[in-house]
């Protein structure tokens, strides 16, 4: 399950924050008005030579309300400081000014011990011992989860030849140190705080750095190794598992994180990446083993010709909570608007090259929101993307994949039932607030959100409504794949 109650909690103090710029405006308005009466009714020539003044003082402060507003409103991206950019050798510099992570720097004779959990830094001055401590997960607002994430102590020492951890391993490229604890088995999460943010922290190392992972999963590293490998040309290192001393000449501990499921290219330091660059990652991760299941597959099936001519629809099916009642008159109807329909039922032991196929070859992907819609990320720009909003997830909804996915250059439809399609119809009635009001059910606090909304509704689709998303589906599918192949009429 996606933990996003944090953010929602987050989102409404910037609502709160809204309404008293909205009251500022209005008292600066009634102070304004009063102190022209005054100034008329008093001296009546001051008031033509103070009017431009006191005019000009209101649309500032009228245009500063709507600055406040908007950055209340905008979305809490971490500004990369020039902070640590620059770092000189023998020193550590730590960035905190990020609301959703921190990241330290270090530059020299640089030494692990796990045993400590410690990363020592050994210089020849006298300066006295200096220390940071840092957590290398990306949710450093949301308590809860990082009080259960490893810290890590980073530690100046002077050089003692004597007494100094001797080098194991010694590594002549940098390293980045990061946590695969927190939420890691969910994979909205893995995605969004884990292998996102590795790719804009580390992509500009050309994968010439070493990834030292920090509670250390054998299953990681097997999921994920495809993309690992496009990242970096090293062995992953255990920090935990590994009691041999690793040496580097440079460090980074932490990941640097964006928004949600994306890149941002104003805030990348080496080049102007974009999600669309780690996408094309995620194409040169999977390419030689979709290439061996399409050799296996053509050696013990046959593809019609009429099946290939058709727009492909993939539903990504769920069990339990927030299910599509319905799914198999809604997988008939898809057949009759004219798609090659699949459904795709995945779940932790599916292998991420199979999945990464199914959403590259399909026109238009359908799922209920949830952490499966993470793979819209698997989807080629300009596919259609149909996330179907159950009651109360809105915001969620479009703050976690709809906005993301628009990002990735799709053709987004959040599709928001309609009470009636919520089984929480039946059960609760129309006029209860679960139905009429959910974002009053929400602002009582997360266990309401997942208790509700979550874990306790599935949907039903009125599928005569649901008929026109479909078929501009499909006519759109249709166009984009003609618009696809003319310029290829005239190659050939």
């Amino acid at each position: 399950m996606v933990q996003y109650h944090r953010l929602i909690v987050h989102h409404g103090r910037k609502e709160e924050r809204f309404r008293v710029s909205v009251e500022e405006v209005g008292s600066l308005k009634k102070a304004k008005q009063k102190f022209l009466s005054f100034l008329f009714l008093s001296i009546l020539s001051c008031c033509f030579i103070m009017s431009p003044y006191l005019f000009g003082f209101s649309t500032l402060s009228l245009l500063d309300s709507f600055v406040r507003e908007e950055e209340a409103l905008s979305s809490y991206e971490p500004v990369l400081a020039p902070l640590c950019s620059e770092v000189s050798n023998g020193t550590i510099c730590c960035d905190r000014t990020g609301l959703r992570s921190d990241i330290c720097v270090m530059k020299g004779d640089i030494r692990t011990d796990s045993a400590s959990s410690s990363l020592f830094l050994f210089t020849s001055t006298n300066n006295t011992t200096n220390s940071e401590k840092i957590k290398p997960y990306t949710r450093k607002w949301e308590t809860s989860v990082m009080d259960t994430v490893q810290e890590l102590n980073l530690i100046t020492k002077r050089s003692n030849k004597s007494s100094d951890r001797v080098c194991d391993v010694y590594h002549d490229v940098p390293a980045v140190f990061f946590s695969t604890g927190g939420y890691t088995g969910n994979v909205y999460h893995e995605f969004n705080d884990g292998i996102i943010p590795l790719f804009i922290t580390s992509q500009h190392y050309n994968k010439k750095v070493v990834f030292v992972i920090v509670e250390y999963h054998d299953w990681w590293e097997m999921k994920y190794g495809d993309i690992v490998t496009q990242l970096t040309d090293y062995p992953l290192v255990d920090f935990n598992g590994d009691s041999r001393t690793h040496c580097f000449k440079e460090a980074t501990v932490g990941l640097r994180i964006h928004d949600e499921l994306t890149v941002n290219s104003t805030l990348m330091s080496h080049g102007n990446k974009t999600i669309v660059d780690f996408r094309n990652v995620l194409d040169r991760a999977y390419t030689h083993r979709i290439q061996s299941l399409v050799q296996e597959e053509t050696e013990t099936t046959t593809t019609t010709h009429d099946s290939k001519k058709k727009p492909k629809l993939v539903i990504l099916s769920r069990n339990g909570s927030r299910a599509i009642l319905n799914e198999d008159l809604l997988v008939k109807l898809a057949e009759e608007t004219g798609f090659t329909v699949e459904v795709l039922r995945p779940d932790k032991r599916t292998e991420m090259a199979k999945i990464y196929r199914s959403m590259n070859t399909s026109d238009v992907m359908i799922g209920v929101h949830g952490a499966a819609m993470t793979h819209f990320l698997f989807l080629k720009p300009k596919t259609v993307f149909i996330q179907i909003v159950p009651l109360g997830t809105d915001w969620a909804a479009e703050t976690y994949y709809g906005e993301p996915a628009k990002k990735l250059g799709l053709k987004y439809v959040g599709y928001k039932i309609m009470p009636q399609e919520s089984s929480l119809y039946d059960e609760y009635g129309k006029d209860d607030p679960v139905i009429r009001d959910p974002d009053s059910l929400n602002d009582k606090g997360w266990e309401y959100t997942k208790k509700i909304y979550l874990q306790g509704q599935n949907v039903k689709l009125d599928l005569r409504r649901f008929r026109e998303t479909l078929a501009r589906s499909y006519d759109f599918s249709i166009r984009k794949r003609v618009r696809e192949e003319v310029p290829n009429l005239f190659v050939s």
